[in-house]
């Protein structure tokens, strides 16, 4: 089986917000501070813009790019996964 390949600033975009995330996810359910309710409310708005501006620039990428476009594709579709993960947070945080 063929390791998967993503582009650097695509996966590095990923994990930074994947972990940002949870990181204040885990702060508001240990402390149950509306602050980090808040702080992860405006996080979440600016990691929307973030995260859809590489996601387009990967995509566009993608498309025009000629050779060794798959690493693009991957990162593109990698980003999209932020999105059910926001939706979970989002929900333990409202149904506590």
């Amino acid at each position: 089986m063929k390791n998967i390949k993503f582009s650097k600033v695509g996966k590095n975009v990923f994990l930074i917000s994947w972990i940002i995330g949870t990181l204040i996810l885990l702060a508001y359910c240990i402390t149950k501070s509306w602050f980090f309710v808040w702080l992860g409310f405006y996080y979440v708005v600016v990691a929307f813009i973030v995260n859809m501006i590489v996601f387009f620039s990967e995509l566009l990428t993608f498309i025009t790019e000629v050779a060794d476009k798959k690493p693009h594709g991957n990162s593109a579709m990698l980003l999209l996964l932020n999105i059910p993960v926001t939706i979970l947070y989002i929900s333990i945080v409202l149904n506590r």
